[in-house]
């Protein structure tokens, strides 16, 4: 059995309470992980902004 097959088969036994419960979190995880993303995005930009604006003229 899959990990996506057996996170269905688990879902399905939840209530809709659960179960909205469980696309919630899921949601947190995708907007922390887009967030860490855009952190380290700015990061990088700012610890080389020189050189890019270099790059841009």
């Amino acid at each position: 059995m899959t990990l996506a097959e057996k996170l269905l088969k688990e879902f399905e036994q939840l209530t809709e309470e659960k179960k909205q419960e469980v696309i919630d979190f899921v949601e947190f995880i995708k907007t922390k992980e887009q967030r860490e993303i855009e952190t380290l995005m700015e990061t990088v930009i700012n610890e080389n902004r020189e050189a890019l604006e270099e790059l841009a003229k």
